[in-house]
């Protein structure tokens, strides 16, 4: 009998973000406090068979020469037939079936569609499982980035101008597109509605480039937002969801400083590409701390925020302009997030256990 609480720690999924996922169940599985929880390490493979993964850090670690990934071993997690019941069971290659126990709590660490856009919550929701991080609406929203930046101006919080574009009218009205994409001017990005890890996105300074970067869009989604370059420093913040009666609170500031690269883009947040430097905590006034610490907390609450979320932000002459909001971020040792509350006295092992901690409160209200 243990008093350890049971943890499903669900990685991999079947979006292009893949390998960060695998990455952050790395650095999961080896901060974690195992005096404290007992873990059940569930990889998603590309194609969405849930399967049973061994609990070795070392095997999912971050590897520019090889991503780590979910190899299909033929096991299939059994997910509990009705919300009367938390136990989890694996099905094995041989036909073999045996019981994982019951399961306290779900930390779904994936990035992108099919797990950070409310679709594994709902899931989640259907049986009964607790689990960490925000809900369906709110991981929805903050999934898909034309919707995020709609409730956010609603919410009086500043964005980026854009404008929002389907596969459909790209293909039958492409001339109509380019002359309404020309009133946002140059530069500008292109990037899938719903995906992350900057995976999609380019940056154009000639609208020569614009049908290059649609296709490069919309391999990643059927919809693409066409957005005005913001310029300014480019500062993120990190939001943690209170206990129930409990407001949210934010981090201290990160920045990136690009010194070589157009943006921030995937090899330079995951491969350790030249050309970025990451500042925390940034240099920034009390007064612009506090500003931003109110901008994050505020677009948190404005989409239904729990548990966590990074909020990114241009800081321009006339103020904070917010870029996105991710409620899934980069959790690898050395992604922004947990760096931000590293650096606000929170460590790594200390903010994992806060997640879980706080979610479980939330669960039991």
């Amino acid at each position: 009998m243990t008093d350890r609480i049971a943890v499903a720690l669900l990685f991999g999924g079947r979006s292009s973000e893949h390998s960060i996922s695998c990455a952050t169940a790395a650095g999961v599985l080896e901060a974690i406090d195992r005096d404290r929880y007992d873990v059940i390490p569930i990889g998603i493979t590309h194609e969405g068979a849930f399967t049973l993964q061994p609990d070795d850090a070392a095997r999912f670690a971050l590897n520019a020469e090889k991503l780590p990934e979910v190899d299909d071993n033929g096991t299939r997690i059994v997910w509990p037939e009705s919300a009367t019941t938390r136990e989890l069971s694996v099905a094995r290659p041989d036909g073999t079936r045996s019981s994982l126990g019951d399961v306290d709590i779900v930390f779904p660490i994936l990035h992108g569609p099919w797990g950070e856009d409310g679709t594994l919550q709902g899931m989640l929701e259907l049986v009964g499982l607790p689990y960490v991080g925000s809900g369906v609406l709110a991981s929805a929203l903050g999934m898909d980035k034309h919707f995020t930046k709609t409730v956010l101006q609603q919410a009086g919080i500043p964005v980026a101008p854009w404008r929002t574009v389907s596969a459909y009218e790209w293909a039958t009205a492409p001339e109509a597109i380019r002359d309404g994409a020309r009133a946002l001017g140059l530069p500008a990005f292109v990037k899938p509605a719903r995906a992350g890890s900057s995976v999609g996105v380019t940056k154009i300074t000639d609208w020569s480039g614009l049908d290059d970067a649609m296709a490069t869009a919309l391999a990643e989604d059927d919809r693409v937002l066409i957005e005005s370059m913001v310029a300014g420093r480019e500062v993120e913040i990190a939001v943690l969801g209170g206990r129930p009666g409990e407001s949210a609170r934010a981090s201290v500031a990160g920045e990136i400083v690009l010194s070589g690269r157009d943006f921030y883009d995937f090899a330079a947040k995951y491969l350790e590409a030249p050309g970025i430097d990451l500042v925390c905590p940034a240099d920034l006034t009390p007064e612009q701390l506090a500003e931003m610490r109110d901008l994050g907390i505020r677009a948190f609450d404005a989409i239904g925020g729990e548990g966590l979320a990074r909020v990114d932000f241009f800081l321009t002459a006339e103020g904070f302009v917010v870029n996105e909001i991710n409620t899934m971020p980069g959790f690898t040792p050395i992604s922004m997030f947990p760096r931000c509350w590293q650096e606000s006295g929170l460590s790594y092992p200390a903010l994992i256990d806060e997640l879980i901690q706080v979610a479980l409160a939330r669960a039991a209200a």
